[in-house]
């Protein structure tokens, strides 16, 4: 089988490289090491090697043409050997059919329907422990977290940022001759694409250099384990569902208009609404919420709980809201939307028992739900419109795998990557690994940031006797020097045994700092055995550290407390 010659990703920024000249030339024989090719990316040139020896059968783009890295090139082969431009995993040749058949009745060892965080780190895996994949994408890889999801919005948020240090450089000494700005949505949309194509690639990269074959469409899995895509029918030993999930929609008059947003719709739009209100008032919500602020919309979140981002612990919530609401977002709580109304190219928003809220465009941002279009006709045992799974990711049906957002157990990316990890070892080494998800951290990338992980204050309360420790980041060195003081961090742990019970956390760093803390919960360190460890001076993640010790009463910088 031939060697595929790419273009190699060279640094995290890499995007592209030129080709400037070809050492040698279709036919040649090379050898493993050789000097194949001369490549410039960002003004620099490199040689790129051979890596296998045989015959540069195949030359796919020329001197002075600018390939996107991981691109097949070239390829070097046995001489006489015949590739495409494009080698599809479905064109086999009868002879290798038939020494197929030999060794395996199947096509492939696992096949996957979906290459999001579930599904291509599930192949990727797979691949390691020897086995032969198929991954099956409708759209892209990356899924939605990558395409759609985390990635964009960390992108846009981003941009936020720079716009509040630019508002705050004057407080803090910086003056700048015009501190006006305006926002280029063309650009800042292109930036986005060039984020995402990235790491799409990068995926992609890895998929080559592991032989995982990956094709485009829609994979609906017979009862038999075949999958069908586009009439042709792919077999294997193992199936993994992996199509995660969707945007989730209300059924109220209004919702169908095109001046309401899927957040998958908002990140493409190329101009920012004067006015935008955000129904929903979740991790997503808010996240947009803060970034079109910035960028200049008017925004409005209507949330039906009592408070935004609900799954935040109830003190978490509350500085969240302030935050928000001193940039000037309004915050509309305990609301519910029972219809929209589109009227001269604006959206009326009618809440029950409220002033109507007009805007030129809304977000419907109230979660998502599992993906299962192709697993309709396998017979998959569901709870609440999730495929229900065992603890070690297996459907009810054996050798049926669904992990991921389309099991509904935690719809996080991170989780899902954990989730993928697994089944592909259960898949190919029998089950013998079981989920434990119960100390995967989540984030909301606001400003200030939020990380959280375990149990709330008030679910804690509910099932042991705890003590919570405190520590505000007005109180850490770090945080005053970098004027972000704005938040805490909490600890919540049980009173007999000091085991973490959960840790919740606003400020600087949150989404970095829970990683820590998850980690500490995962491996049951006890607030005792952090009160022996050593943080570095100055960082924000002494925060955590401290509120550790305060749970024991032995915070350094809080004053004394006294015993009532």
């Amino acid at each position: 089988m031939a060697t595929e010659i790419i273009m190699p990703k060279l640094g995290v920024d890499m995007q592209e490289g030129q080709i400037i000249e070809w050492k040698k030339k279709e036919g040649d024989e090379v050898k493993e090491g050789e000097i194949l090719l001369e490549i410039m990316s960002d003004k620099t040139n490199m040689e790129l090697e051979a890596e296998a020896t045989g015959t540069l059968i195949k030359i796919l783009k020329k001197d002075g043409e600018t390939v996107p890295v991981t691109e097949v090139i070239g390829y070097i082969g046995k001489k006489g050997e015949v590739v495409g431009e494009e080698t599809k995993p479905t064109e086999v040749k009868e002879e290798e059919k038939e020494e197929k058949t030999e060794k395996n009745a199947k096509d492939y060892d696992i096949i996957v329907i979906g290459g999001g965080p579930a599904g291509y780190y599930c192949a990727i895996r797979a691949a390691q422990l020897g086995a032969r994949a198929l991954v099956i994408e409708k759209i892209e890889v990356g899924g939605t977290c990558l395409n759609r999801g985390c990635i964009p919005t960390k992108t846009y948020l981003k941009n936020a940022e720079i716009i509040e240090n630019i508002q705050h450089a004057k407080k803090r000494g910086i003056i700048l001759k015009d501190e006006k700005y305006t926002v280029d949505m063309d650009k800042t949309v292109d930036v986005k694409n060039n984020v995402v194509k990235t790491l799409t690639n990068g995926i992609k990269g890895l998929f080559r250099s592991y032989g995982i074959d990956c094709i485009h469409g829609v994979g609906k899995v017979l009862n038999d384990k075949t999958v069908v895509v586009d009439d042709k029918k792919f077999t294997a030993d193992k199936i993994v569902i992996a199509t995660g999930s969707k945007v989730s929609k209300i059924n109220i008059p209004g919702i169908e208009s095109k001046l309401v947003l899927t957040s998958d719709d908002i990140l493409e739009l190329r101009q920012v609404p004067e006015s935008l209100g955000i129904i929903g008032g979740g991790v997503v919500g808010v996240e947009l919420a803060q970034a079109f602020n910035s960028f200049g919309s008017n925004v409005t979140i209507i949330e039906m709980s009592d408070r935004v981002v609900p799954s935040c612990d109830e003190e978490v919530s509350q500085v969240l809201r302030k935050s928000l609401e001193s940039k000037g977002i309004k915050i509309l709580t305990s609301s519910k939307l029972n219809s929209i109304e589109e009227k001269e190219g604006r959206l009326t928003l009618k809440l029950e028992g409220k002033e109507d809220v007009v805007v030129d465009k809304a977000l419907l941002s109230i979660g998502r739900v599992p993906e299962l279009e192709g697993t309709e006709d396998l017979g998959l045992t569901l709870e609440r419109g999730r495929i229900k799974v065992d603890e070690y990711m297996q459907t009810n049906i054996e050798g049926v795998y669904a992990p991921g957002d389309v099991n509904g157990i935690k719809m996080l990316a991170h989780a899902a990557f954990r989730m993928g990890e697994l089944v592909a070892e259960n898949a190919i080494k029998g089950n013998h690994r079981k989920v434990k998800l119960a100390s995967t951290p989540a984030a909301v990338y606001t400003m200030p940031e939020i990380g959280m992980v375990g149990l709330t204050e008030t679910k804690a309360r509910e099932k042991y006797d705890i003590s919570v420790g405190k520590f505000n980041f007005a109180g850490n060195g770090r945080a005053i020097a970098s004027d972000e003081t704005a938040g805490f961090v909490k600890v919540i742990a049980d009173k007999k045994y000091g085991e973490i019970l959960g840790v919740h956390i606003i400020g600087p760093a949150a989404a970095e700092i829970i990683n820590e803390a998850a980690t500490l919960m995962e491996m049951e360190i006890t607030v005792d055995e952090v009160a022996k460890t050593i943080h570095g001076h100055p960082t924000f993640s002494e925060a955590l550290y401290e509120a550790c010790l305060d749970v024991l009463g032995e915070a350094i910088h809080l004053p004394k407390k006294i015993n009532k």
